[in-house]
């Protein structure tokens, strides 16, 4: 997983951690998780047209076996528009953070979330009642946010999980027992998958942010030595020679 942005700045051209990788990066958690709040939505209409009988049959039923599945769609579905509203907000910002160090690591974590969530309300929910709602989600994502910058070992992350949990740790006052109206089991599971996420999904080779060989001369201060007159003067980084070599650089093989 932690090579999946080095490979995308390879394939745009752009160096890993420079600026237009991280607003290369932020373009796509934004268009992901823009798309995944569209679906949620339109499954609300869907839902809401169908007088919530969706949300019935495709909710999550503790200790129900047959709903076991639903730990999957459960967080698309809400049961009102004031439901829906107050969730998106959330959902979009965390979802968004989370996105943001790679959409492939997004989605892995996603399904990690919804079935530590999911599988909360599924074995230690009490009633025969239907769970749903993208709060186990949204308590995931925050989770992973706070601590992601731990695990990776950078800065900017660390910053923004400070920031993060500093604003909104109130949150966690309704991921707690007793939190009357609401599911605090999906909200729990869901934290503690994201935590678990960070983990799971952190940056093994630990290079972000640093020179993935800090002990190389940089190749901007050399100069080629070739005869053709028409690179003379040229500095290495300007050569093919110099391509080859920072290709291979960023591959890890110089």
């Amino acid at each position: 997983m932690g090579g999946e942005q080095s490979e995308a700045a390879r394939r745009s051209g752009t160096t890993p951690g420079s600026p237009e990788q991280m607003i290369a990066e932020a373009r796509k958690a934004f268009f992901v998780m823009f798309g995944f709040l569209a679906s949620v939505w339109l499954a609300q209409i869907v839902n809401f047209a169908d007088d919530y009988a969706t949300a019935r049959a495709y909710g999550l039923v503790p200790g129900e076996t047959g709903s076991l599945p639903h730990v999957l769609t459960a967080p698309f579905l809400h049961w009102s528009w004031a439901h829906i509203e107050s969730n998106s907000g959330p959902l979009f910002v965390f979802g968004f953070l989370a996105a943001y160090r790679g959409v492939v690591r997004f989605l892995g974590l996603s399904l990690l979330v919804a079935v530590t969530s999911g599988l909360a309300v599924w074995f230690f929910e009490d009633g025969h009642v239907e769970t749903v709602g993208a709060s186990g989600l949204i308590f995931g994502y925050f989770g992973y946010v706070v601590v992601r910058g731990l695990f990776d070992r950078h800065l900017l992350d660390t910053l923004v999980g400070v920031v993060m949990a500093a604003s909104f740790a109130y949150m966690l006052t309704v991921a707690v027992p007793g939190t009357p109206g609401v599911s605090w089991l999906a909200h729990l599971g869901g934290l503690v998958g994201g935590l678990v996420g960070a983990w799971l999904f952190r940056d093994r080779d630990g290079t972000r942010g640093r020179d993935r060989n800090p002990g190389r001369r940089t190749r901007t201060d050399r100069r080629t030595k070739t005869d053709d007159t028409a690179d003379a003067g040229r500095s290495d980084a300007e050569s093919p020679r110099a391509a080859l070599h920072k290709e291979l650089g960023d591959l890890g093989l110089l």
